[in-house]
């Protein structure tokens, strides 16, 4: 199926999947692209190499922000590119390969299964040769959500693609095994970034020009939950996050 891409900002296009609303963002500039977590179904990712076609875009790179199965994923239509990813998540990606795959499922393409993980590592900035001309992604890397989870800062667009932070959908997931810490860690590393962004782009949900508002209601939702206070959070409200608070209180219980 097409796949519909959306300007947020100056050569900095989203699109958004019909699965868990996972995002994936394109750095565009003159004929080449930098394609930001690939997502989601096959019929979306093949949809998405022929609107880059159709662009007259060629891919010449490609970045995971962590290692979670529906963020390192591919398509042949994409070319074959090097694709790029911090240091902990090419490693956990090519470790943990056999569990990131059983998540896919039994009737994802093999074709589609072969290519999902291939990331290399990379330490600082992603090679010139893989990003188009006008931009100058700075790689924020940290733990919180995942290992080795790094969002992209453009500062030349005020624009911070956040991976699975700062979402409007979800709330915040510290990665297993529990590091609650370890994302209350992320949040301040992310806050001068976010002070100074007009748009922010969450791995699951919308972008948004509320970045401030964001982290303000993820400190204030595990501020509550730590502290034993109900908190007040529409996105309570949405599939999956209820357990999901559920879960981290009982992380918070254990670690008094």
């Amino acid at each position: 199926m097409a796949r519909e891409l959306n300007e947020v900002a100056p050569g900095v296009l989203v699109g958004v999947s019909r699965n868990y609303s996972t995002t994936t963002t394109v750095l565009a500039s003159g004929s080449e692209a930098l394609v930001i977590d690939a997502a989601w179904m096959p019929d979306e990712l093949e949809g998405l190499g022929e609107e880059l076609a159709g662009r007259g875009l060629a891919v010449v790179g490609g970045f995971s922000t962590h290692a979670h199965h529906d963020h390192l994923l591919w398509h042949p239509s994409l070319g074959d590119a090097p694709r790029w990813a911090a240091p902990n998540t090419a490693r956990i990606a090519q470790e943990e390969r056999e569990t990131l795959v059983s998540f896919l499922g039994p009737d994802f393409p093999p074709d589609l299964v072969e290519l999902m993980g291939r990331v290399r590592a990379v330490d600082g900035e992603i090679p010139e040769t893989s990003v188009p001309a006008g931009f100058a992604p700075e790689i924020v890397a940290h733990d919180g959500h995942a290992p080795g989870h790094a969002g992209l800062w453009l500062a030349n667009r005020r624009v911070l693609v956040a991976g699975d932070m700062l979402s409007d959908v979800e709330l915040p997931l510290p990665f297993y095994p529990d590091d609650l810490p370890a994302y209350l860690v992320a949040l301040d590393l992310l806050a001068p970034k976010v002070a100074e962004a007009e748009v922010v782009i969450p791995g699951h949900g919308s972008p948004g020009t509320d970045a401030q508002a964001r982290l303000d209601a993820d400190r204030r939702y595990l501020d509550d939950v730590i502290a034993d206070r109900i908190p007040d959070d529409p996105r309570l409200g949405n599939p999956g996050m209820r357990e999901e608070y559920e879960h981290l209180k009982q992380i918070v219980e254990r670690s008094r």
